[in-house]
């Protein structure tokens, strides 16, 4: 048994199901995801879901700063204790999904988009769509993250067109996704029934497409995807409360053929017809 689980075994420190823990004590595998984030000594970091903390240990000793949000609080004072050799970590008992990523790295309230930053994360399966959806979409936007998600999900994420998924285009919006490094499950306690990967993406200066605002072009994608199954043409329609025809005159006119499914479509394709429908 790894020295740091039996730890916390010790201590009453189980993984909580009910906040999806599944805890990385791999050494190669850890030093994988902070290779993934290619740390230089002037970087801040965010790191949500320390967990025990032995990814933080790595990268302290590679950053210039790293503030580690923690939802669980009995890991709290444990994180504390653990990492006090080390005065470059901050510990925030809280909900990523509560607060500000900008706010956390500037501690203002009112953030500049400029603020520069690295995520890191291990992310709980359950709420990795949520988070990567904050984090995107946030005021201030990191310049890279690194999250540990469910292998299928990764895989969903860096798909091209043909098999995009709504997920896959809210993430390749603002990023360049890439699969850094795979990760079996046998590699986690408790052993999750998935595998899963180090997905990095590569946060883009600006959105894919910047000839619609991200509310307008959502609203088309989202309606698009909305009955996937269905081709461009009916899909469109019923869900954005339009005459057929003249979503029919819009995909032609962005050149797209109305008997294509929304899987299909390219971001640039969606940025088109986002701005004549």
């Amino acid at each position: 048994m790894h020295p740091l689980l039996a730890e916390a075994r010790r201590l009453g420190l189980h993984p909580k199901r009910s906040l999806g823990q599944n805890f990385l004590l791999d050494d190669v595998h850890l030093d994988r995801i902070a290779q993934a984030a290619e740390l230089v000594d002037t970087d801040t970091v965010l790191e949500i879901g320390p967990g025990l903390g032995v990814l933080t240990t790595r990268l302290a000793q590679q950053a210039a700063r790293v503030i580690a949000v923690e939802l669980d609080d009995r890991l709290i004072e444990y994180l504390e204790t653990r990492l006090a050799d080390y005065s470059n970590v901050q510990i925030v008992h809280g909900d990523i999904l509560e607060v500000d990523p900008g706010q956390l790295i500037s501690g203002a309230p009112t953030v500049s988009p400029s603020v520069a930053y690295k995520v890191v994360a291990n992310l709980p399966y359950y709420i990795t769509s949520a988070v990567l959806r904050h984090l995107l979409e946030a005021h201030a936007r990191p310049t890279r993250a690194v999250v540990m998600v469910q292998k299928e999900v990764a895989e969903r994420i860096c798909a091209t067109p043909g098999n995009l998924s709504l997920l896959a285009i809210s993430v390749q919006f603002y990023a360049e996704p890439s699969i850094a490094h795979r990760v079996p499950a046998r590699a986690f306690y408790p052993v999750p029934k998935v595998d899963s990967a180090v997905l990095r993406l590569d946060v883009r200066p600006q959105p894919a497409v910047t000839s619609v605002t991200p509310e307008r072009y959502f609203r088309v994608v989202r309606a698009g995807f909305g009955q996937k199954r269905k081709q461009l043409g009916n899909s469109l329609s019923a869900n954005l409360g339009l005459p057929k025809a003249q979503v029919v005159a819009a995909l032609e006119a962005a050149h797209i053929d109305p008997r294509r499914r929304a899987e299909t479509l390219s971001l640039a394709e969606w940025g088109e017809l986002s701005r004549l429908v």
